[in-house]
This record gives structure tokens, C-alpha cells and sequence, in this order.
């Protein structure tokens, strides 16, 4: 052996344990890395208010409720408004899933978004939760092995609320609809549900996301004489609506239908021009001690009730930090198969459990707002008319056309 390879190999010897140091430095800072929670939403547009910052501060409750480490790492919650464009939330997205490390992703608002985005993180092997993106899809033909609708659906807002008017003696329709997929899929379970029960629908209208001026679909909707008008839209849209509605004196004559409504839109528009509105919602911030006691946590951070998307996002970050922590890791599908086999029982509901499609069903309830007259405080808005249990709250599981079911 020559000099200089001796003197190579002592050198390679002398600092393999220096190399094997640095190698479970490196190794004990990636096991050290933060469990990340993406709160992807719109933070400054038409659903601002729905989700928005709110759906952001109701995930960093359910980590401080849980406690500040799973796994022996630090829990972090990150946000970013995808501004309502398809292309500027799968970048944040890739981002998230790339450098930035994101383990779950949460909420999304927008549907087409959350479609997109629930593909990523399949190919990913992480977890994704929409819960104020309510496309039937997320959870029937394009459900996903790593994703987990976790709130209310179009099918659900919009079935159970048809069903009822049509027990009211409501016959003929008329559907104001916003024009991407949410909207689209919402016209299509309204319109399926009004046929399904003996009604007719009478004429439909689409309109761009974000529409400012209703007059021309109003219009069309009160010349057809229509018993119902349903907007199938949600955020902005709706509340221009149902306000522009009444400027033109369709009600009240013909009755107004919002199945994509919330609290915070009637909060938005007001009493005198909402009350009587029927409408699903999955939680309501007056239910019982627990759901007040929570209402008024948020209320002390926020300056404003939460709706039930926030209670949403809250039980959603909490049940997937619990999956975590059984599951004993990040591996996407492993936490899945931990939260499908764990009942949910949190503020947002008592009853709720995961299907085969990846849906989390659990009692809904029917509300209507009140008058003014009934209300007695405020964000005192809703009653409940009705508890719609899980069975009948959600599509039949076999009607879903979610590849998981047939596998």
C-alpha cells in the first residue's frame, strides 16, 4: 500500500465516527420536525366569512386542546389564502407537500380546489380534510383513500331541504346556480331531489363565482312563477341573492331557498330580510353548555360566533392529532384507517363515525331563522325544527359512486 491511500484511509477512518454523528444529528432533527397542519382557505373573497381566518383559529384551538407535541414533536398550524383560483391553491399546495412538510391539509372552501388539492395528497400519502368544500364528488366518484369530507355535503344541504318544502306543499322550482363545480353539484342534488319527490323544476340560470349584480336571474326567476327559488351558491353570492331578492319583491310571494346557507350569512344580511329562510347546518353555536362554552372561546379570540364549519375544522384537526398519536405515525394512510376506526365525539357532534367512502356522517339539523321579534340576544338567529340523524342526513352509502365502496 502506497503513502498517500494509507494516508487516505486512516483520514476516512478517523472521520467516520464524526460523519456517523452528523448522519444521526440529521436523523434525530428530521424526527424532531414539526407535525404540520395546512389551513387552506379563502381568506379574502366571497367565502371569507364561511371559513377564512376563523376555520385558521378553530384548528389552533383543537392543538392547544390536544396538548403542543404528538409523537414527540411540536404541533404547527400554517395558512394561506388560495384566493378562489384552482392554480394558485395546488401551488401552495405542492409547496405544503414539498418543502414545507404539511401532514394534513384542511378545509379549502373552494370544491374544484379541494379536488385538486385531495388528489396531491393521495400521490403524497398524506391527509387531506375538506370540510367548508362541499362537492358531493369529494366524497363519491372522486373520494379519495387519503381524504376525509368532513362536514356537509351539497346532497345533504341540499335532499333533506327539498324533501321538506315538498311536504309544505311546494311544487315548482326555479335554481339560480353558481357556475363551478360546487354550484353545479348542488343544482344537481336539488334538482334530483325536487324531481325525485313529484317536483318540477321550471328553469335554471348560472352565474360567474363572485357576482355582484342579480337582476338579470331574478328576473328570470319571477317571471316563471316558480313557488321556490333556490340559489345554489354560497359566501357573497348568496347573501347578494337573497338581499337583491327582496329588493325586487320576490318574497314574499315566492319562497327563498338557500341550501348552501350559514350563520354568518344570515349575521351578514340580517333578520328582517332572512327570517322564515329554511335551511340545513350541522352544529349551531346554541345547542347545549358544551357548544356555548366552546361559541364563547372563540367569540373571546374572533369578536364573532363561530358557524358550524368552524366547529368543523376544530373537530377535524382534533380527531386527525388523536389518529396521530394511536396510529403512532404520519404514514397518510395509516392515519386514516386510525380515524375511521375511532367514533368522533367532540363539540361538533356526539354520533358522528366514518364511512367506507371516507364521509364523517353525523346528526344534522333543520333550522330556520328567526324573526326579529324571537330573537332575544345577540347571534341569536336560528331554531331548530328538526334532528336528522346520520342515516337519513347523507346519501345512502351504496348511491355514492365511491370507488372505496366497491373494493
Amino acid at each position: 500500500m502506497t503513502e498517500l491511500p494509507r494516508r487516505l484511509l486512516l483520514t476516512g477512518l478517523a472521520s467516520a465516527p464524526l460523519l456517523a454523528g452528523r448522519a444521526r444529528a440529521a436523523e434525530g432533527a428530521a424526527e424532531a420536525a414539526p407535525v404540520r397542519v395546512g389551513v387552506l382557505v379563502d381568506q379574502s373573497g366571497p367565502f371569507a366569512d364561511t371559513a377564512g381566518t376563523g376555520s385558521v383559529e378553530a384548528a389552533r384551538m383543537a392543538v392547544e386542546d390536544f396538548g403542543p407535541r404528538v409523537l414527540g414533536r411540536p404541533i404547527e398550524v400554517l395558512s394561506a389564502d388560495h384566493q378562489n383560483k384552482t392554480d394558485v391553491g395546488v401551488s401552495i399546495a405542492r409547496e405544503w407537500l414539498g418543502p414545507r412538510g404539511v401532514d394534513m391539509i384542511l378545509d379549502m372552501g373552494n370544491s374544484s380546489i379541494a379536488l385538486a388539492v385531495q388528489g396531491l395528497v393521495r400521490d403524497a400519502n398524506r391527509v387531506a380534510i375538506p370540510v367548508s368544500a362541499v362537492s358531493s364528488d369529494l366524497a363519491g366518484r372522486a373520494c379519495s383513500p387519503n381524504g376525509i369530507q368532513w362536514a356537509q355535503n351539497n346532497w345533504s344541504n341540499a335532499a333533506a331541504l327539498m324533501r321538506v318544502l315538498r311536504t309544505q306543499g311546494k311544487t315548482t322550482f326555479f335554481l339560480v346556480t353558481v357556475d363551478y363545480n360546487f354550484g353545479l353539484s348542488l343544482e344537481a342534488d336539488a334538482a334530483n331531489a325536487i324531481t325525485g319527490n313529484g317536483g318540477k323544476v321550471l328553469g335554471r340560470v348560472r352565474h360567474p363565482l363572485n357576482t355582484s349584480d342579480f337582476s338579470s336571474y331574478l328576473l328570470q326567476a319571477q317571471a316563471s312563477g316558480a313557488e321556490v327559488v333556490v340559489f345554489a351558491s354560497a359566501g357573497t353570492d348568496v347573501i347578494n341573492g337573497v338581499e337583491q331578492a327582496h329588493e325586487f319583491g320576490l318574497t314574499p310571494k315566492q319562497t327563498l331557498a338557500a341550501p348552501g346557507f350559514y350563520l354568518s350569512d344570515v349575521h351578514a344580511v340580517g333578520l328582517p330580510r332572512t327570517q322564515g329562510l329554511t335551511f340545513m347546518q350541522s352544529w349551531y353555536w346554541d345547542l347545549n353548555d358544551t357548544t356555548r362554552a366552546w361559541a364563547r372561546r372563540f367569540m373571546a379570540r374572533r369578536g364573532r360566533m363561530p358557524n358550524d364549519v368552524h366547529a368543523a375544522d376544530y373537530s377535524a384537526t382534533l380527531h386527525f392529532l388523536r389518529a396521530v398519536a394511536q396510529a403512532g405515525t404520519l404514514d397518510g394512510r395509516a392515519v386514516i384507517a386510525a380515524m375511521k376506526a375511532a367514533p368522533v365525539r367532540d363539540v361538533f357532534t356526539q354520533d358522528g363515525h366514518i364511512r367506507a367512502n371516507n364521509k364523517l356522517v353525523f346528526t344534522r339539523y333543520l333550522t330556520q331563522v328567526k324573526t326579529p321579534a324571537e330573537s332575544h340576544a345577540p347571534w341569536d338567529y336560528l331554531k331548530i325544527l328538526a334532528a336528522v340523524p346520520p342515516d337519513q342526513a347523507f346519501r345512502p352509502l351504496g348511491e355514492t359512486g365511491c370507488p372505496l365502496v366497491r373494493a
